[in-house]
């Protein structure tokens, strides 16, 4: 029997397995947020970001998946840093229950959406490939997982800020979007740079997140709204 809840205090244990779940299931650790600062966040609730950790466990309370995601009040959409499942748990329809979980929870604060970044297979080196495969993972598959889902590809060129090569940008993530409405085909260009500006502005400083996002809305080349591809498919950018 597969239960999901909410995990808010910052001793329990499930923080833990939850962050050893991640470290197992995805390729690149050094990306992913650590389970110390996962208590942290979980420690100081509100704000303009709010923090959630959901977990899926079996009747004895092993963790078999879970989800990590932020509500952001002032886009009115979430943002997922994170859902993964065990290897051995996977096919049991844990990921979609997780990914059901978290769409109630976000509409239920006022979402519209949740946009989430995601790998590309097409733009990780020989050295990537290899790490994905070592913890079993493939990220082609994990493209149309997100799809099945409900997730589409932003059509615009995503740059995660910071993370990538020498402390650059990281450049082989694009971002899809999941709408909470029947939307389906496009999203606002001014949704996607002030989401990505409120989710960056702890990390990054509410300077350094306005200027990122403002790049990102500077490459949707002046449109209102950004066309969303399948999952599966590449911002248009990468097309040509």
């Amino acid at each position: 029997m597969l239960s999901i809840r909410a995990v808010t205090d910052p001793s329990d244990p499930a923080i833990a397995a939850f962050g050893a779940l991640q470290e197992r299931a995805y390729f690149e650790p050094d990306m992913l947020i650590p389970a110390p600062y996962i208590a942290h966040m979980l420690a100081r609730p509100g704000g303009a970001r709010r923090d959630t950790l959901l977990v899926a466990e079996d009747e004895r309370g092993r963790v078999l998946g879970g989800t990590l995601f932020h509500y952001l009040p002032d886009a009115g959409t979430g943002f997922s840093s994170f859902l993964g499942v065990e290897a051995d748990a996977r096919g049991r329809g844990v990921a979609r229950a997780l990914n059901a979980a978290r769409r109630e929870t976000l509409q239920g604060q006022g979402a519209a959406g949740v946009f989430i970044d995601v790998v590309n297979p097409e733009r990780l080196s020989d050295e990537q490939r290899a790490a994905e495969a070592a913890v079993g993972s493939d990220p082609r598959s994990r493209r149309a997982s997100f799809h099945a889902l409900g997730f589409r590809t932003v059509d615009v060129r995503y740059e995660q800020p910071v993370g990538g090569e020498d402390g650059g940008p990281v450049t082989d993530m694009d971002l899809l979007y999941q709408p909470f409405t029947d939307e389906q085909g496009s999203v606002p260009a001014a949704l996607v740079s002030e989401t990505m500006r409120a989710y960056w502005t702890p990390w990054l400083g509410a300077v350094r997140a306005a200027q990122h996002a403002q790049e990102l809305q500077d490459r949707a080349g002046g449109r209102e709204r950004v066309p969303l591809l399948p999952a599966t498919a590449s911002p248009s950018a990468f097309q040509r």
